[in-house]
């Protein structure tokens, strides 16, 4: 239990890698290194799959992602309706970071999401664009008014609810990420062969991707809520 505990701190632990000799210096941890890592790869297939597009003359590997693209679209258009489109790409680029930094520990880095600096960071973000989203669509007056609906008596809650969806959204996702990491450790002192590597696959797999899909669910269901 002690070696787990010691685990479990080594994780939670923030490494710097190195400091940025600007402002007194600028610590750039282990979770901002990945991170760059991510964001550099995956705007290199952007650039890879894109690449050769025509408008009149489309070819197999632009109609794929089209199709992807526009499945993708109806989905939250199910959700939000049309009126939320605006909204989409920003909940598809973090549904795609989202996922992954939960499976770039299949290729022995330490999963961003791990930190939870960075999940609240992901949170703050998602709530900032639900409360624009709602200012965009009812006015600085209406928006300050929907607090007080349906009554003026609930509108502490409701004011409340802004810093409560932030602290749900990061702690989802942060502490899906770190149970998972906790329950393959005892697997591994439990059963020390071949069954942590399947229940590895579900956790780093499996539950990576269910656990972007809900950070965005929740997400846009916020953001319905501040658009109607």
């Amino acid at each position: 239990m002690e070696a787990l505990v010691e685990q479990l701190m080594e994780e939670l632990n923030c490494e710097t890698v190195f400091t940025i000799p600007i402002l007194g210096g600028i610590p750039v941890s282990e979770a901002v290194v990945v991170s760059w890592i991510i964001m550099a790869v995956l705007f290199l297939v952007c650039i890879i799959l894109v690449r050769g597009f025509d408008v009149m003359h489309p070819g197999k590997k632009q109609m794929v992602l089209e199709t992807a693209v526009s499945g993708i679209y109806r989905f939250f258009d199910e959700i939000l309706g049309e009126a939320g489109r605006d909204y989409v790409p920003y909940l598809m680029a973090v549904a795609i970071y989202v996922g992954a930094s939960n499976l770039i520990g299949l290729f022995g880095f330490k999963p961003p999401t791990k930190d939870i600096n960075v999940t609240a960071a992901l949170a703050l973000m998602s709530i900032v664009l639900i409360e624009l989203a709602g200012i965009r669509k009812k006015g600085g007056k209406g928006w300050v008014k929907s607090f007080a609906e349906p009554i003026a008596i609930v509108a502490p809650i409701n004011v409340l609810e802004i810093f409560i969806r932030p602290l749900s959204l990061c702690m989802r996702l942060f502490g899906n990420v770190l149970g998972s990491f906790v329950i393959m450790e005892l697997i591994k002192q439990i059963v020390p062969a071949v069954v942590p590597v399947v229940f590895s696959a579900y956790f780093d797999i499996f539950d990576g991707i269910i656990q972007a899909y809900v950070f965005v669910f929740l997400t846009a269901l916020f953001v319905k809520e501040a658009i109607e």
